[in-house]
C-alpha cells in the first residue's frame, strides 16, 4: 500500500509538472507569433510600394522612348543590336557618295577603251572593271555618250590645253616649241598608261571614235593655231621651208607616242626592252632638231 500510494503521488506530482508544461508551449507560440506579425505587417504593407515602383519605372521607360506629339514615329531601339550584312556593291548611298568612285570609273573607262576600243566595251564591263555594279555605273553616267563627254571635258581637254603651250611659250623659237612639245607628249603618256594606246586607238585610226567626239566638241582652232605658227616661222626664215606644217604635230606624234604605245611588245627584245621615256623624247628630239646626218644634219 505504501509502495501504492508513493506512485500516486508521484503521478500527482507529474501530471502538473506536464500540465505546466504543455500549458507554457501555447504562450511560447503566442509570443513568436506577436514577434512576426509586425515584419509580416512590415512585408504586406512594403509589396505594394515596391510594385508601385516598378510600375513607377516602367512608367518612366516608356516617357523616354514615348514619340513627342507632332513628330514623325520611330522604332524602339533593341536590346541587341541588329548586325546589318556586308552591303554588295552598287549604287552609293550617303557619305559614300564622292568624287572617289566617280574617279575609279573614269579610270576603268580609260583603261578599257585603250586596251579593247570605246565600241568593244560596254558599261557593265567598265563597272566591273571598277569594281561596282551597274546601278553604280548608271547613277554616274545613263549612256556612253555621256562618259566620253565627261573623259573628254576632265581628262583629255588639260592635256590638250598643256600640248599647246610649247608653241605659246616659245612663239619666236620653234626649235625650243617642237622639242618641248615631244617632251612634253612623253611626260603625259609616262603619268597616264592609258594614254599613248588610246591615242593611237581612237585618235590617230581612221574612224576613231575618241577623234570624232573631239572635234565635235573643240573644233580644229588648236590644229590651225599651230599649223600658223609653223608657217610663220618659215617665212621668219627660223624653220626648213622644206617642212611640211600640217604633218608636223603627227611626226612628232609618231616619234613618241607610237614607241610608247609599242613598248609593251618589246619586253621580249633584248634590243629594245631597255628603252623609256627617257631614251625615246631624247631620239625624238635628235631627229627632229639635228636630223639623221653624221654631224646631226640630213
Amino acid at each position: 500500500m505504501k509502495l501504492i500510494n508513493l506512485a500516486i503521488n508521484i503521478g500527482d506530482v507529474a501530471i502538473p509538472v506536464k500540465f505546466n508544461a504543455m500549458a507554457r508551449i501555447p504562450s511560447d507560440e503566442r509570443a513568436v507569433n506577436r514577434a512576426t506579425k509586425p515584419a509580416a505587417k512590415l512585408r504586406a504593407n512594403a509589396a505594394p510600394r515596391s510594385r508601385v515602383g516598378v510600375k513607377e519605372r516602367r512608367g518612366s521607360e516608356r516617357a523616354a522612348h514615348a514619340t513627342p506629339a507632332g513628330t514623325e514615329a520611330t522604332s524602339a531601339v533593341p536590346a541587341v543590336p541588329a548586325i546589318s550584312a556586308a552591303r554588295r556593291p552598287g549604287r552609293p548611298t550617303g557619305a559614300a557618295r564622292g568624287p572617289e568612285q566617280r574617279a575609279r570609273l573614269l579610270d576603268a573607262a580609260l583603261t578599257l577603251f585603250a586596251k579593247q576600243g570605246i565600241v568593244e566595251t560596254s558599261l557593265g564591263e567598265i563597272a566591273r572593271e571598277a569594281g561596282f555594279t551597274s546601278a553604280m555605273m548608271h547613277y554616274y553616267f545613263k549612256t556612253r555618250d555621256q562618259l566620253l563627254d565627261v573623259l573628254i571635258d576632265e581628262r583629255f581637254a588639260p592635256l590638250r590645253a598643256g600640248l599647246g603651250l610649247p608653241f605659246q611659250e616659245n612663239a619666236d623659237d620653234p626649235v625650243a616649241a617642237i622639242t618641248q612639245l615631244a617632251r612634253r607628249l612623253v611626260q603625259v603618256a609616262s603619268d597616264n598608261p592609258w594614254f599613248a594606246s588610246l591615242w593611237v586607238r581612237e585618235v590617230m585610226s581612221d574612224g576613231g571614235l575618241l577623234r570624232q567626239r573631239m572635234h565635235e566638241r573643240f573644233g580644229n582652232a588648236h590644229q590651225k593655231a599651230s599649223l600658223s605658227a609653223i608657217e610663220r616661222w618659215q617665212k621668219e626664215g627660223r624653220l626648213n621651208p622644206s617642212v611640211e606644217p600640217s604633218l608636223v604635230f603627227v611626226t612628232v606624234l609618231g616619234m613618241t607616242i607610237l614607241p610608247l604605245a609599242a613598248s609593251k611588245l618589246w619586253r621580249n627584245d633584248p634590243a629594245r626592252r631597255k628603252l623609256g621615256v627617257d631614251e625615246i623624247a631624247r631620239h625624238a628630239v635628235a631627229l627632229l632638231v639635228q636630223g639623221i646626218g653624221a654631224n646631226g644634219s640630213t
